[in-house]
């Protein structure tokens, strides 16, 4: 049992390595935590939405923009669209699954809003419709996901693309990137030395 332990440490470490050595995820990183960060300087919204352990890396994520993550700061405008059952629970038995984050989008969001959707295959039925009436309201699309980045791919704006087809490594990757883009956002917003102690 502990070599199988060691061994799938071993296998997180080279999936993140190759996710440092891959210079077009750090770029994109960069790339949409500065555009987020307009947009909520411009008064419009992050919307996250995911299944599974990616639901709840939105809702993780959400938090990080609403309370803080690495510094006190202002709150920042983010939804996750994983979180009304009464939502979630009638769309799903009114217009089916696949419609459960398209319909909030429909209702929630803005041209000038990012929308965010996270599916480690890329082909979550329910995050394609949603990148689709993201772009139908004029929202900015971000993808996150692993593999080949499956449909996905056609759908988003910018897309984290990680490169393993293990799920859980790939969560564990998208997790540490969703912390770096919070930053990211904090940083734009507030810049580097923000809450410091200043130096007299």
């Amino acid at each position: 049992m502990k070599q199988l332990v060691q061994k799938q440490i071993a296998q997180s470490i080279a999936t993140m390595q190759a996710v440092l050595a891959d210079g077009h995820i750090a770029d994109t990183i960069v790339a949409i935590g500065e555009l987020t960060a307009h947009a909520m300087q411009s008064g419009h919204k992050l919307l996250v939405a995911g299944n599974g352990g990616s639901a709840a890396d939105a809702q993780h994520l959400v938090a990080e923009f609403a309370v803080r993550l690495t510094v006190n700061r202002p709150a920042l405008r983010a939804v996750a669209l994983t979180t009304d059952t009464s939502i979630l629970t009638a769309c799903g038995n009114d217009y089916g699954f696949d419609r459960i984050f398209s319909r909030q989008i429909e209702a929630l969001g803005q041209p000038g809003d990012v929308f965010l959707g996270i599916s480690t295959s890329g082909n979550s039925p329910n995050i394609l419709c949603a990148l689709e009436q993201a772009r139908k309201q004029n929202i900015t699309t971000i993808g996150f996901t692993g593999g080949d980045g499956g449909r996905m791919r056609e759908l988003c704006d910018h897309i984290v693309v990680i490169p393993s087809k293990v799920t859980m490594n790939i969560q564990e990757s998208h997790l540490a990137l969703e912390h770096i883009f919070c930053m990211v956002v904090e940083r734009t917003l507030f810049g580097m030395d923000f809450d410091k102690p200043k130096k007299s």
